[in-house]
């Protein structure tokens, strides 16, 4: 008998049911999938890579199951890099790019192939197909991808059996495919920061999905601003279930963990609990965004009185930050320094705090000092694509230190927190957080606006409410 899993409900398999398991199968091979439009940028993209490393064997891990509790997996995400350079988003997959004698490389993608109906691997286990859901075959994922495919099971003796080449891995992704290569920690550091610098400026493609996840959010928004007042008779987490049920039904999911904060929760820059009351007369922040099928997620951030208006003491805030936020998008432009919008946001909230008498002046200095940060406390900004925090292991000089292109998208988020125990302030600021960000693409000119179809000053901000809401 075939070996059960323990604990199962069977205590063994029989001949008899495996033999019936492995009969009366119908083919399924998909013989006319189409090239996924993706498959020629992919393709410029590890051509890129390509030219970065001559010689080397390069080795780019999907990433595999996590688990949740006991045999409960997370839902898998693959290792952005290897989305970026294949379009693929399978588990338990790797790129490897083999250095050709002549330059460049050859390209396999090593993929889970279907189980054969042959042998009980297809229908044995959580995680066999019949389980799972249905894989494609290697020459199902050939035709998809526009690339070789191999089964990803021989992944390891293949790297093993040409042990001599120059290799390098990402590493923390398969701690599996890391122990059957031999390679340097600093080297392959290096090639982590080129896999992130080369998302640094999207090509058509991806700018099109990016589009894509931003104007879900925006309808994710609307639809959080319609169900406020079932959020006031429940808690964060109607909104937090609002915006996830348009982010599953026209993305692959939510970007990032939804920051659904509302009264004192809306200073707690990282507020992903979403577990508090939503009062009248209170702020709600709420910083989400979709992730597309594709994997490219936007990244927004309103902050809506839950009454539909503002108070005075709310507004003033408010309107702080939108107009430190219009000075930051001014600044985003091709040949700007990319620190330029942080730096312009910062300083107008610098000098407002001086004026409100926070903190001590004059605003240049206060700046210099870095005393707004008691209470902007993070950056105005971060790139934006297949991560929230996009090409964060890219080189310094190409990312913080570089200047802006044309392609490169980015948010821009100023904001304001004063905590509800901070004797600093009056009593009346205590408990306000305010945060506005929306999404920019650099263009030739200047920069847009992805998320403008959202309003950000305080009078739209109420107009759009009373709105949705009436």
């Amino acid at each position: 008998m075939a070996k059960a899993r323990k604990n199962g409900l069977y205590s063994g398999i029989s001949a008899e049911l495996s033999a019936l398991m492995k009969t009366g199968w119908a083919d399924t091979e998909r013989h006319e999938l189409p090239l996924d439009e993706q498959a020629p940028y992919a393709a410029r993209r590890r051509a890129a890579l390509s030219a970065l490393f001559p010689g080397e064997r390069l080795v780019i891990p999907s990433g595999n199951l996590k688990a949740r509790s006991n045999d409960d997996t997370y839902p898998f995400r693959p290792y952005s890099g290897y989305v970026h350079m294949t379009g693929d988003q399978a588990r338990d997959g790797a790129l490897v790019l083999e250095p050709r004698p002549e330059g460049g490389h050859d390209a396999y993608c090593y993929v889970l192939p279907r189980d054969g109906r042959d042998t009980d691997e297809f229908w044995l286990g959580y995680h066999a197909e019949l389980w799972m859901g249905r894989r494609r075959s290697l020459a199902e994922s050939e035709r998809v991808l526009g690339l070789s495919c191999r089964d990803v099971r021989a992944v390891a003796d293949d790297l093993r059996a040409d042990s001599a080449v120059p290799t390098r891995i990402v590493r923390g992704v398969d701690a599996a495919l890391e122990a059957a290569v031999t390679s340097d920690e600093e080297r392959d550091e290096e090639l982590e920061e080129a896999l992130s610098g080369l998302r640094l400026v999207k090509d058509a493609w991806e700018i099109g999905e990016m589009r894509k996840a931003v104007d879900s959010t925006v309808r994710g928004f609307t639809d959080c601003v319609g169900e406020l007042s079932r959020a006031v008779a429940s808690s964060e987490r109607w909104v937090e279930g609002t915006f996830f049920r348009r982010a599953r039904l026209e993305g692959n999911s939510v970007g990032y963990g939804s920051i659904c904060a509302a009264g004192d929760h809306a200073t707690i820059m990282h507020w992903t609990d979403n577990d508090g009351p939503v009062r009248p007369g209170d702020l709600l922040l709420l910083d989400a965004g979709v992730e597309s099928r594709t994997l490219y997620t936007a990244d927004v951030t309103r902050t809506l009185p839950v009454s539909g208006t503002f108070t005075a003491v709310q507004r003033t805030v408010y309107d702080a930050v939108y107009e430190a936020q219009e000075a930051g998008m001014a600044a985003v432009k091709p040949g700007a320094a990319y620190r330029d919008f942080h730096v312009a946001a910062q300083r107008y909230l610098a000098e407002k705090l001086v004026e409100w008498g926070f903190i001590e002046g004059p605003a240049d200095r206060a700046y210099e000092l870095g005393l707004q940060r008691r209470f902007t406390m993070a950056g105005t900004g971060h790139m934006l694509g297949l991560d929230v925090h996009d090409c964060a292991e890219a080189r310094n000089e190409e990312y913080v230190d570089g200047v802006l292109e044309p392609g490169m998208v980015l948010t821009v988020e100023p904001g304001l927190y004063f905590q509800p125990d901070d004797l600093t302030v009056p009593e009346e600021w205590r408990g306000i957080g305010v945060r506005i960000e929306d999404d920019l693409l650099v263009t030739a000119d200047g920069h847009e606006n992805l998320s403008a179809g959202l309003p950000r000053s305080s009078d739209e901000v109420e107009a759009w409410m009373a709105r949705v809401a009436g």
